[in-house]
C-alpha cells in the first residue's frame, strides 16, 4: 500500500464522504483506508453511510467503532427508555432512525416507561447493521501510529485501556499524552483542539496527537489525513 488515508466522524453525511474519497483519489487496490468511527447520528443518511462503510470494509478498509455506534448498540441491547430518549433527542439518533424509514411519530411505538419496547424497530436492516457495528475493532496499533476514535489513557499501556476510554476520552488524553507513537483520532471537533471555533482544519499537537474530526455535521468540514506524508484533503460542508 502506497498511502494510508484516515477519515473520522462522518455522522450521516454520505455526500461529503463520497466527495472526499473522490477528492483523495482513493483506490482500494493501492491505498489503505482507515475509518475512525461515528458513521451515524445527526446527519441525514446514517443508514446509507453504514452501507458504504460495509462495502469499503469488504474492499479492505479498516473500520473502527465510534462512541455513537456504541450508543446505538447499547440502546437496542438494553431497551431502556432513558437510554433511548438520550440517543434520539440528544445524541442525534432521531436522524438515524429517520434514515431507516421511521418518522418521529413512528417512534412513539416504543411506548412509555411502563410498557417500553423497541421490538417494532428490530427490522432486518437494523439487525444486520447492529451486528456489523457491534463487531468493529476499537483500536489499531502500528509501529509508529495508533488509530482510535477518541484517544487513549495517557499513563497506562494501550492493552489496558477500556472501551470507554478508547471511545470517549477527551481532555486527559489531549493534554497528557506523552507516548512515542503518534495517535490519530476523531471524536473531539478540531475547533475545540485549536481553541478557535472557526478552525476546522486537522490538529497537529506538539505531543504527537493528530485530531481529524473537522465537525462536518456542524457545518465544518470532513477531513482526510494521508500517511506517511501527513498531507491533508478536506471536503467543505456546503450550506
Amino acid at each position: 500500500m502506497k498511502r494510508t488515508l484516515l477519515i473520522s466522524d462522518i455522522h450521516g453525511e454520505l455526500r461529503l464522504l463520497e466527495e472526499l474519497l473522490k477528492k483523495a483519489s482513493y483506490s482500494a487496490d493501492t491505498d489503505q483506508l482507515v475509518l475512525l468511527g461515528d458513521y451515524i447520528d445527526r446527519g441525514p443518511s446514517s443508514k446509507e453511510v453504514i452501507a458504504l462503510v460495509r462495502q469499503l470494509k469488504q474492499q479492505g478498509a479498516h473500520v473502527l467503532m465510534g462512541n455513537h455506534e456504541q450508543i446505538m448498540v447499547d440502546v437496542f441491547t438494553s431497551e431502556n427508555k432513558y437510554d433511548w430518549d438520550f440517543w434520539i433527542y440528544t445524541a442525534g439518533g432521531l436522524a438515524t432512525m429517520r434514515s431507516y424509514g421511521f418518522s418521529e411519530s413512528d417512534l412513539d411505538q416504543a411506548g412509555t416507561l411502563d410498557d417500553f419496547s423497541l421490538q417494532p424497530f428490530f427490522t432486518g436492516e437494523i439487525i444486520e447493521d447492529l451486528e456489523f457495528i457491534r463487531n468493529l475493532d476499537k483500536v489499531i496499533e502500528q509501529k509508529d501510529y495508533i488509530f482510535v476514535h477518541a484517544g487513549v489513557e495517557p499513563n497506562i499501556p494501550l492493552n489496558q485501556n477500556t472501551k470507554k476510554s478508547l471511545l470517549w476520552i477527551r481532555d486527559e488524553f489531549h493534554k497528557n499524552y506523552k507516548g512515542n507513537q503518534t495517535v490519530v483520532f476523531g471524536h473531539t471537533p478540531t475547533p475545540v483542539l485549536h481553541m478557535n471555533r472557526q478552525n476546522h482544519e486537522i490538529y497537529f499537537g506538539e505531543n504527537r496527537i493528530i485530531g481529524i474530526d473537522g465537525g462536518a455535521v456542524f457545518s465544518g468540514q470532513l477531513n482526510c489525513l494521508e500517511l506517511p506524508s501527513q498531507k491533508v484533503a478536506l471536503c467543505q460542508m456546503l450550506g
